[in-house]
């Protein structure tokens, strides 16, 4: 699930309804987790922030920037704890024990969990369901390695003679969600800023990533030898999983592997602040605070960027202005919040701010360029250190929400799939109109079908005639006998499947047929007021969700998402005339090609 880097395309503080829905879906999902446990995990006053993936996964995290909880398909229905969250409840999920470090490595390293790799207890196989979440522990060590769900039954597993897929890891400790937290996975995400997780450093050489190879969920450690259910010596110690001493000789690299991970315990909120924070008074928080803004204002935030959330001004631009190594806490400031603190520069006239009532936030709104703070600041040349890294240039843009490559694509059929098999192309595959005009080519020069006489001309043979014509030509009419080549890959060509590939970013959609055009009308509701409704966008890969928060902001005004009458897809309703607007904003922000935009105003009618 995480062993790929991937981007958030939104986050946002949940409502009070929301916190209580979540809370009760914990606590329905898990049935161990007591009240304590729920509390601990999701504090009833604490503030939770979810972020939205381009994968559609959804995080849960708390103040403090520590990931919780994490929705695999966003529905609600596939909640999984995080390691970090099973370190705070240990008891929250049932558990697998390792045989030993040498399963523990494959399991960090990105591999699925066997059922050879499992130590079973002295009490017997444990009962459990299909898709049910469970842990992964490593012997010696109550904090577990891994969470996942079970690929079959107890009653199947025992069929199987306990051989195959025990569980299917969908998180596990050093993957990217676990570094997540030091925002190298979630750039605009500022709550996991300051989130602390034990090093990395200190896990075990024995239980290190092992190779490419090495990963795959079929591959098995030495320890990972057929086990037979009903063999009665196949059982742990009378102590537990959890007692090394007493396992075999050939596991006592576990124990090494379970005393190494004894260190790796949580740190506390109060500890990292103290930690990070201790050589830095009030005073000098506050100057820091002012430095960075300045820095930002200077370097980064620009005008057109305007309105702005307060809480995207402290994550996207403010955090990453301050040195490196430096921990920037607000709440060590003298203003203590986010919301006081930008309306006391307000005050003072350098910018100006409004509080948003629905969502308790303050917006900034403008930069005063000419006050004396803003003209007698002088930034630092250095690029300021940004919250998600990236390793060259290349791989930011192929990130971006505006990079977007639209390409026709064609497909094999019946009629071409003789040819595609006789020059060994993929009948299954995807072409553009120039590789297949080659396929074509490839087949004329292969079978000697270009004509010596005139190297313009191609003799059709009965295969390429009937690919071409087959079903086509009239009863009663002749099939031609040859072909220009100038029309050869063009008649071949249409006789494939259209498709068209979409791509922004890392995730590319290939659909049948022709491109869409997106939608805009306005028309009049009641009152004589306007409602823009545009739909037909997620062809492009955009969320309706992001897009109509992200438009309720850029115009002000209230937004609707609604499933579209006797069709698949949703649109998005816009309260108000903004169709030129919208347009643009599609155009300069999601890189739509113009001509894939239509739109019709009613209202001039």
């Amino acid at each position: 699930m995480f062993k790929k880097a991937v981007e958030a395309k939104s986050l946002q503080r949940l409502s009070g309804a929301d916190k209580k829905k979540l809370r009760r879906s914990v606590k329905e999902k898990f049935s161990r987790a007591s009240d304590t446990d729920v509390d601990i995990l999701l504090p009833p006053k604490g503030e939770i922030t979810v972020a939205k993936f381009q994968n559609r996964v959804l995080v849960y995290g708390v103040e403090g920037g520590f990931p919780m909880f994490f929705d695999t398909d966003g529905r609600g229905s596939d909640i999984y704890p995080t390691v970090y969250a099973l370190w705070k409840a240990p008891e929250l999920l049932p558990a697998f024990w390792l045989k030993g470090g040498e399963v523990s490595r494959f399991i960090i390293g990105g591999a699925d969990l066997m059922f050879p790799g499992i130590c079973i207890p002295p009490e017997g196989f444990p009962s459990f369901a299909a898709g049910e979440p469970w842990a992964v522990k490593v012997p010696g060590n109550p904090s577990p390695i891994a969470v996942g769900a079970t690929t079959m039954s107890s009653s199947e597993a025992l069929k199987a003679g306990l051989r195959g897929k025990a569980l299917r890891i969908t998180h596990y400790y050093r993957d990217y969600l676990w570094e997540s937290v030091e925002g190298r996975l979630v750039p605009n995400a500022g709550f996991y800023e300051d989130a602390v997780f034990p090093d990395p450093s200190s896990l075990p050489s024995t239980a290190s990533q092992p190779s490419d190879g090495d990963t795959s969920a079929d591959k098995k450690s030495d320890d990972e030898e057929e086990i037979d259910p009903d063999a009665a010596n196949i059982v742990c110690s009378e102590q537990g999983p959890a007692s090394s001493s007493q396992l075999d000789d050939k596991n006592d690299v576990s124990e090494q592997v379970a005393s190494e991970l004894d260190g790796l315990k949580v740190v506390e909120d109060n500890e990292v602040h103290t930690e990070n924070q201790q050589s830095l008074s009030t005073e000098d928080v506050d100057l820091l605070l002012e430095r960075c803004l300045m820095q930002a204002l200077h370097t980064t935030v620009k005008d057109k960027d305007l309105p702005m959330p307060g809480s995207t001004l402290w994550a996207n631009y403010v955090l990453p202005c301050r040195p490196s190594g430096i921990t920037l806490d607000i709440k060590k400031s003298s203003f203590k919040k986010l919301s006081k603190w930008l309306q006391s520069k307000a005050s003072a006239g350098l910018i100006s701010v409004k509080e948003d009532k629905h969502k308790k936030e303050v917006v900034l709104f403008s930069i005063n360029r000419t006050h004396a703070d803003y003209t007698s600041f002088k930034p630092d040349k250095r690029q300021p250190d940004k919250i998600e890294e990236k390793s060259d240039q290349a791989a930011a843009d192929a990130q971006s929400p505006k990079l977007l490559e639209i390409e026709e694509v064609y497909k094999s059929s019946i009629h071409v799939n003789p040819i595609l098999a006789a020059v060994g192309a993929d009948t299954g595959g995807y072409f553009s109109a120039a590789e297949a005009t080659n396929v074509a080519f490839a087949y004329a020069e292969k079978e000697n079908l270009v004509k010596p006489t005139n190297k313009a001309m191609v003799t059709l043979d009965a295969t390429l005639c009937d690919a071409l014509f087959k079903g086509s030509i009239k009863k009663g009419t002749a099939y031609p006998t040859e072909i220009h080549k100038k029309d050869l890959g063009t008649t071949f060509v249409n006789r494939m499947q259209a498709h068209h590939k979409v791509t922004r970013g890392g995730e590319s959609v290939i659909r049948k047929g022709a491109v869409k055009p997106i939608h805009i009308m306005t028309e009049r509701r009641q009152g004589n007021k306007k409602m823009t409704k545009l739909s037909g966008f997620e062809i492009f890969l955009m969320d309706a969700d992001s897009l109509a928060s992200e438009l309720q902001k850029k115009f002000a005004c209230s937004t609707t998402v609604a499933e579209l009458p006797g069709k698949k897809g949703h649109e998005v309703l816009v309260q108000g005339g903004v169709i030129e607007n919208l347009a643009k904003h599609l155009i300069d922000q999601y890189g739509v090609p113009k001509r894939y935009i239509e739109v019709l105003d009613k209202t001039r009618r």
